[in-house]
Parts: structure tokens; C-alpha cells; sequence
């Protein structure tokens, strides 16, 4: 075994972690938490029986406010989390059982540990920590947020330093969320600014902590192989497909068909023109996987912040067409800088597909939030933009009269509003930025171990291959050039 992390006692020693950590989600679990109304077998109406069918005929429509109306989509973004984030990141030519494999892990622990941060926001509100539907949708939301980031230091870290910065930046994902959701009353339907943004910058300050002592070198493992690259794709695919789900998921009625309509455009649109310019800026006008495996998706990140909002089709076209173009351009041109200039070391290249994509959508969401009025929107306005509706007055009264569930807002202006959401954008940037550098330096105690420089981007540092299938280190036949260097 490897001669850094895994000596015997060492190992030993973070799986034994992995069973605390387990029994304090149990402990806090029962401390914290409950079901919900809609899962308590205290409630009459929850009670199987009590749905009885009228004249021999089913009732073929749930209520809107069934609480499992959202499963469907809630397992779409269950899907995105485990599968698609899991073999996206599988292009790396040795780390294939590392990038599903931990991601499986990180994923099943994290979940846990976002509900447990979930509840604690919902307590310090006044409010009860409830188990739901609702809940466990929220928590793989918060799941994606560490998942990003880990793409930034993707084959340099263990599973135990991974697992500390995931339960790290959960707590500081539900800091940032409830002052952007709660304090600023930003909107962000796709949480492309608290999730993408926040686990790009997070993962980004994470990796340049990593990369302080010496400027990042390459390393001959750190290339795709052919194979490699198609199964990064069915990752690719999984997130393309189901990304209207993600963005859509906590919205109802018609912001969410909005929602799941102006997400299938950008993203298609973000496709083309990821295709195109790869072909543009590759040698000899061909198309290039790493282009085509994330620039592809980043259409999805774009038109988050705005999903639900009046966009019209051309709006969000044209915003998934500009994010495939700068994300593209952020693979060729960007990464390359930042790894040189800044000793910033982003393997699945992050920041062009989550962090320049999520920036832009904070910036649209911005620019639709000036623009939007009620002659556009008519009252569901004050729905979109729950800090716009009237505190009191006639105006509210009218409202309360027409739609039952308004409560009452802060009579913010349009421009108001805008800067709220350039504001959330902002503080966004930097506690992800801060509080990743933090966790850097925290995640080198000796309890989490370290990779060797000789195991890095490798299978074997993490796990027991019954049988060496990989080319020699000097065989380079079918490996591609590292992303660093496209």
C-alpha cells in the first residue's frame, strides 16, 4: 500500500473516523430532528385509509401542495449527485474508482450532516427541524456545493481531508444561504449563486492553499484516456439531461414550468455554442472532450439565479449561449493562467464550468430583476420577489384578498432588488473564498493524513486493485494532454 496516508495505523485510524462521525449524525439526529407533518402518523389526514375514492373513481390529480409531487424531482437531482457528479469526474486515466467511489462516500455522509445544518438554520429561526421530502431535497441541493469543490482538488486529497471540507463548507453553505436567502431576500431559484458559485470559490481558495509550498506540476497521471473520457461522459449526460429538475425542483405552479422551460433552452443553447467554439480554439478545428464534457452543462449553471423569472425564450437562449462561449474559452485560456500565475491547481476545471457560469447568473439575475414589473407579472410578481411586496397599506390588503398565502415584504423598488441580489452575489464570493482558505490549512492535521506527490491522481492510494489493468507511466498511446494545458 502507499506509504503516506495508508500505513497500517493511519488507515486504521480514519476508517474508525468515519464510525464516529456516524454515530455524532446519529446522536444530533435524534437530538434535532423529527418527521414532518406530512410523514407524522399522528395526523388524521396522513392516515393511509383516509383517501377513499368517490363513486368508484380515483381521484387522478394530486393537490398542489402534496408533499409528494416533488418526488420525481427530487430523485432527478438525486440522480445528478451521485451519478452524474460521481462520473464526470471519472475522466481522470487511474482515478476512475476514486471519482464514483468517493463520491459515493462524501455524498452519503454529507447528506446527513446538510439535514442536521438544515435543522439547525430552522431552529436558531424559531421554527422546528422537521424530516420531509422538502428537507431531503434541500440537503442533496447543499450535497452538490462540497461535490463542486471537490472537483477543484480532485486525486490530491484523502477521503477523510475531503470529508472534513465537505462538513466544513456545509456549515458555512447554510451561513451564507440564510444571510443571501433570508437577510437579503435574494432570489436564486437554481442556487446558482449559493451553490455554484459558493462550492467553485470554496473549492478554488481550498486548492490554492494546497498549492502555496511550490507551483503546481504536472503529473503524468493527471491526463484522460480514451476510455476514461466516455465514461466522464455518461456523467455529462446525466446532468444535462436532468438540470431542469435541479433548477426547478423548489418552485410550484408556473415559476416552476418557467423554470424547466427557460433551463431545457439555456442549456441547449450552451451546448452549441460549447461545441462551436471548442472546434474554434482546438487544433485542427476539432472538437475537444474536456470542452464538450463540461462547457456542454454550462447553460444549466447560467439561468439558475433567474430560472423562475419572466426570461422569454430569447433571454434564455442567449444567456446559455454566452456561458458555453466564456466557459470554453475559461478551459483553453483561463485555466492555464491561473495555474501558472496564481499556483491555483483546479483539476476538473471548476471555475469554468460553476464559477464563471454562476457569477453570470448572479449578473442576469440582477438585470431581470430591474426590469421586472407588475405589468409583466401581474401579483405573482410578489411571489418571485417576496422583498418587493407591499408591507402594509391598501395595496397589501389587496393583495392579502387575492392571493391567501402573500406576506408582507419591504416595498423594495426594482433597482432596490437588483442590489440585493449584486449584494448576495458579493458576499456569496467572499465567504466561499475566506472560509475555503480556512479549511485549506485546516484540513493538513495529521488525523486526515495526505497523499504522496508519487500517488496522486491514482487508484491505488485509496484503493486495493485486485489487478494492475493501467498502462505503464511511459506508455502515453491513448492518454490525453492534462486539462491545464489544452
Amino acid at each position: 500500500m502507499g506509504k503516506g496516508m495508508f500505513s497500517s495505523f493511519s488507515g486504521k485510524q480514519q476508517a474508525l473516523w468515519l464510525f464516529l462521525i456516524e454515530i455524532i449524525v446519529i446522536v444530533l439526529m435524534g437530538t434535532l430532528m423529527t418527521y414532518g407533518p406530512e410523514a407524522s402518523v399522528n395526523l388524521h389526514r396522513n392516515h393511509t385509509g383516509t383517501a377513499a375514492a368517490t363513486a368508484g373513481k380515483a381521484q387522478d390529480k394530486k393537490p398542489e401542495d402534496d408533499p409528494l409531487r416533488i418526488y420525481p424531482m427530487y430523485q432527478d437531482v438525486h440522480v445528478m449527485i451521485w451519478v452524474g457528479f460521481g462520473f464526470l469526474m471519472t475522466f481522470l486515466k487511474r482515478y476512475g474508482q476514486s471519482a464514483t467511489g468517493l463520491t459515493f462516500l462524501a455524498g452519503a455522509v454529507l447528506v446527513q450532516v446538510a439535514l442536521i445544518c438544515n435543522g439547525v438554520t430552522e431552529i436558531l429561526t424559531g421554527t422546528k427541524a422537521y424530516l420531509s421530502l422538502e428537507s431531503l431535497l434541500d440537503a442533496d441541493v447543499a450535497v452538490a456545493a462540497p461535490l463542486i469543490s471537490m472537483g477543484a482538488v480532485l486525486g490530491k486529497t484523502t477521503y477523510m481531508q475531503l470529508i472534513f471540507m465537505g462538513i466544513a463548507e456545509l456549515i458555512m453553505f447554510s451561513v451564507n444561504k440564510y444571510v443571501g436567502e433570508e437577510l437579503f431576500m435574494a432570489v436564486d431559484a437554481g442556487d446558482s449563486m449559493f451553490v455554484h458559485v459558493f462550492g467553485a470559490y470554496f473549492g478554488l481558495a481550498v486548492s490554492y492553499v494546497f498549492g502555496t509550498k511550490r507551483e503546481p506540476k504536472e503529473h503524468e497521471l493527471e491526463g484522460a484516456s480514451y476510455h476514461s473520457d466516455i465514461f466522464a461522459m455518461i456523467g455529462t449526460l446525466f446532468l444535462w439531461l436532468f438540470w431542469p429538475s435541479f433548477n426547478s425542483a423548489g418552485l410550484t405552479g408556473a415559476d416552476q414550468q418557467r423554470a424547466i422551460i427557460n433551463t431545457l433552452l439555456s442549456i441547449s443553447a450552451s451546448c452549441v455554442t460549447a461545441f462551436a467554439v471548442s472546434a474554434l480554439v482546438s487544433n485542427n478545428m476539432k472538437f475537444n472532450m474536456v470542452h464538450v464534457q463540461n462547457s456542454t452543462l454550462a447553460g444549466g449553471v447560467a439561468i439558475g439565479t433567474a430560472a423562475g423569472m419572466m426570461c422569454e425564450g430569447v433571454g434564455a437562449l442567449a444567456v446559455g449561449a454566452v456561458s458555453g462561449i466564456i466557459s470554453v474559452l475559461g478551459y483553453k485560456f483561463l485555466t492555464p493562467m491561473i495555474q501558472k500565475h496564481m499556483r491555483i491547481h483546479d483539476t476538473c476545471g471548476v471555475h469554468n464550468l460553476h464559477g464563471m457560469p454562476g457569477v453570470l447568473a448572479g449578473l442576469f439575475g440582477a438585470l431581470m430583476a430591474v426590469i421586472a414589473t407588475e405589468a409583466v407579472y401581474d401579483y405573482s410578481l410578489y411571489n418571485v420577489f417576496r422583498a418587493r411586496a407591499p408591507s402594509s397599506g391598501q395595496k397589501y390588503a389587496e393583495l392579502r384578498d387575492t392571493m391567501h398565502d402573500i406576506s408582507p415584504g419591504y416595498d423594495r423598488t426594482a433597482y432596490q432588488q437588483a442590489g440585493f441580489q449584486l449584494l448576495a452575489l458579493v458576499v456569496t464570493l467572499g465567504i466561499s473564498i475566506v472560509s475555503g482558505l480556512i479549511t485549506g490549512h485546516l484540513m493538513h492535521v495529521s488525523v486526515c493524513g495526505s497523499i504522496p506527490e508519487d500517488e496522486k491522481f491514482d487508484d491505488k492510494a485509496i484503493w486495493d486493485l485486485e489487478e494492475e489493468t493501467f498502462p505503464s507511466g511511459n506508455n502515453r498511446a491513448d492518454t490525453q494532454i492534462p486539462m491545464g494545458h489544452m
